[in-house]
């Protein structure tokens, strides 16, 4: 029997798929991950069961899906209170731990800062783990040594308080050598235990990277790549979210925006890269499974209604498409293309499948094992769902649709005329609209609760909804 393999999977947040070379993008410079899907199998049909961040994440740590939220209870001391934002519950087990109990040895860096939350439960399982501190509005340095003559450098958003800026400037200190920021860092502490842990295998790697996600400035010679130094200035750390027509003062930051997007890209790629590297190299190529994917993308007013960020209420594929790439050791499915419909659902389906562990109790989704190796059974799917906020998502092989919970506002796309999403064909889609429902409620058996935020908090501290 040929020994277990080891699994290493890297999740890159707000890595749109339309900004990678290996998914038809030809301006920006992603050279590792093209080679990468070239060597493995390219998803074209990848979509999030939930979003955002941490509703992804307890699916991609679980294997289980968050969807329809229906038990939502927020956190104290979050700086985000949104439906489905919130830990793993404490009963449920998690990929880690069951393999663990099967023997791997397991490892866990990550820069996403909402890990880092009071009453967040994520290192479960993971026998080393380190958070990289210094992400965004990461609670790391002091936001009073800000220097303020570089505040001035940055474009406050309309409503927004500064600290934002001066929590950037004092964590990610861009003035300092890309090695020292933050997305590098997580790289290079998973690069490390790549290399002292080459010969204690089995082993599971999970690697999380916030780059590309806000706070929106590249390093200078990645920026470069994209744009002029003229233009750089005022540099727009994040977007309201919303139409650019609402906010109008954005339109002539687009370009400097995209170029610092871009430029984070090509260095999470340029990262990535190395680590893949790391593993050839010290001799882990034979028999180590390789994941990349995002948990979401984001919008640049490239969309019908000039959407910028990613707001719940406009599931446009900006925001809904997601790159994953999966690379066999044997080079099995190498080069090839699956336009099956997955979930970042399968991703933890397929990490058990590898190892031939089962789960601690039920999960979710299906093993990709199958499409990678040509070889058992891949039931396909006729549609997928998903929701973010009080927003749900449909999408099945001829229809786009997104609209609130209890869907009011539907946009409607017929993907076989219009695969952009370009005409909202919604007031004479009465058949597709009555589908997409239908479906959405099956998957949520039968009811979908809708959270209202009100002006109380509890004892704790926490905003208070009704439903």
């Amino acid at each position: 029997m040929p020994d277990p393999m080891n699994i290493v999977v890297i999740v890159a947040d707000t890595f749109r798929t339309s900004f990678l070379g290996a998914y038809g993008n030809d301006w920006i410079h992603t050279p590792n991950l093209d080679q990468f899907a070239e060597e493995g199998v390219r998803f074209t049909n990848a979509h999030p069961e939930c979003l955002p961040t941490i509703p992804t994440r307890r699916t991609l740590h679980t294997g289980r899906r968050a969807f329809p939220f229906k038990d939502y209870s927020p956190v104290p001391w979050d700086n985000v209170y949104l439906a489905g934002w919130q830990p793993m519950s404490s009963d449920e087990g998690t990929i880690a731990e069951a393999l663990v109990q099967a023997g791997y040895h397991t490892g866990f860096f990550a820069d996403v800062p909402h890990y880092f939350v009071p009453g967040m439960n994520f290192t479960r399982g993971f026998r080393q783990w380190q958070f990289i501190r210094g992400q965004a509005e990461d609670r790391y340095r002091a936001i009073a040594a800000a220097d303020p003559a570089l505040i001035g450098c940055y474009k406050l958003r309309k409503g927004q308080a500064e600290n934002l800026i001066r929590a950037h400037l004092v964590n990610v200190q861009p003035q300092r050598p890309e090695e020292t920021w933050p997305a590098a860092r997580t790289f290079r502490a998973a690069i490390e235990f790549l290399e002292q842990n080459a010969s204690n295998t089995p082993f599971y790697l999970y690697v999380d990277s916030f780059t590309p996600h806000e706070t929106w400035e590249a390093p200078l010679h990645y920026y470069d790549l994209y744009g002029s130094r003229e233009d750089r200035v005022p540099i727009c750390l994040n977007v309201p979210y919303g139409p650019l027509s609402a906010n109008p003062d954005y339109d002539d930051r687009l370009a400097s925006i995209r170029a610092n997007y871009a430029g984070l890209v090509t260095m999470v790629d340029t990262w990535f890269g190395r680590l893949v590297d790391t593993i050839d190299r010290v001799g882990l190529r034979d028999n180590t499974m390789v994941i990349f994917l995002s948990d979401h993308g984001t919008n640049f007013a490239d969309n019908t209604e000039g959407i910028i960020g990613k707001p719940a209420d406009y599931m446009y594929p900006g925001t809904m498409c997601i790159p994953m790439i999966l690379r066999h050791p044997q080079n099995k499915g190498a080069g090839t293309i699956s336009n099956a419909f997955v979930y970042t659902l399968d991703i933890p389906a397929t990490v058990l499948d590898i190892a031939g562990v089962a789960p601690i109790g039920e999960i979710g989704g299906q093993s990709l094992l199958p499409i990678v190796e040509s070889s058992g059974t891949f039931s396909e799917r006729d549609y997928l769902t998903c929701r973010y906020g009080n927003s749900v998502w449909y999408k099945d092989n001829t229809t786009w649709f997104f609209s609130q919970a209890d869907f009011s506002g539907p946009r409607v796309f017929d993907l076989a005329s219009d695969p952009d999403c370009t005409q909202n064909i919604a007031e004479r889609a009465a058949d597709r609209i009555e589908r997409a429902k239908r479906r959405i409620l099956e998957d949520a058996s039968g009811e979908i609760p809708i959270y209202q935020r009100q002006n109380s908090t509890d004892a704790l501290g926490r905003p208070e909804f009704t439903v």
